[in-house]
């Protein structure tokens, strides 16, 4: 699991976001993400054992098959949410289908 653990009486690790330059299929492109994000991002890919920019990349590959698919920055975001949350149950993520709403 990598997600960060705060401790009861510990603030939030507030911040905006920092831009960050990426490669993706031989392109470069920047990418703004909270630094607890960045943090997440980087412990994901350390864990899967790949690169980061690898793990952006098929993490750009998953959002673009979406149905509505948002920006990287917010893919990136929910992927490491949904990792997380699939992490703590046991497995991994699935590709999301749409909410109802």
């Amino acid at each position: 699991m990598y997600l960060i653990n705060l401790h009861p009486m510990q603030q939030p690790p507030y911040h905006p976001p920092v831009k960050r330059s990426v490669e993706i299929a031989g392109h470069k492109t920047s990418i703004s993400l909270e630094p607890l994000f960045w943090d997440m991002l980087r412990a994901a890919a350390e864990a899967e054992g790949v690169p980061l920019n690898a793990l952006v990349a098929r993490i750009d590959e998953e959002r673009i098959r979406a149905d509505t698919p948002p920006g990287l920055a917010g893919a990136i975001r929910i992927w490491l949410v949904a990792n997380g949350r699939a992490n703590e149950r046991g497995g991994r993520i699935a590709p999301a289908a749409p909410a109802d709403r």
